[in-house]
């Protein structure tokens, strides 16, 4: 796996949650709309992220697609449960929905950027 992609996909990644996160606190069609989609479209863009910059064989992608989605989206839930905008259960949800999408996007980024 690409350290230095995964550092940079990743932290693009939680740069992009935490707006969410914090834009959601007071905004509240955002918080309940926007949380689950907005999340794991970021999560996806991570993957997308990290295999234009690694441009790695597919195992690595896959894995640091996953990464990727999935350590910006716990991180980012992690503190939209400290803020109380959502139940500590969507961590759960939420982190292994963006691991998933962090994976899609980590082959959608394969098949565009061959």
């Amino acid at each position: 796996m690409n350290n230095q992609s995964l550092i940079v996909s990743t932290a693009i990644g939680l740069v992009l949650q935490l707006i969410m996160v914090v834009v959601g606190h007071y905004v509240p069609a955002i918080r309940e709309k926007g949380f689950a989609i907005g999340g794991m479209t970021i999560s996806l863009l991570a993957g997308v992220i990290y295999v234009y910059r690694a441009r790695g064989a597919w195992p690595d992608s896959l894995i640091g697609g996953a990464v990727a989605g999935g350590v910006c989206a716990l991180l980012g839930i992690a503190v939209s449960v400290a803020l109380k905008d959502v139940p500590v259960m969507i961590l759960v949800v939420g982190t292994i929905a963006s691991i998933v999408t962090g994976v899609v996007g980590a082959a959608l980024g394969k098949l565009i950027f061959k």
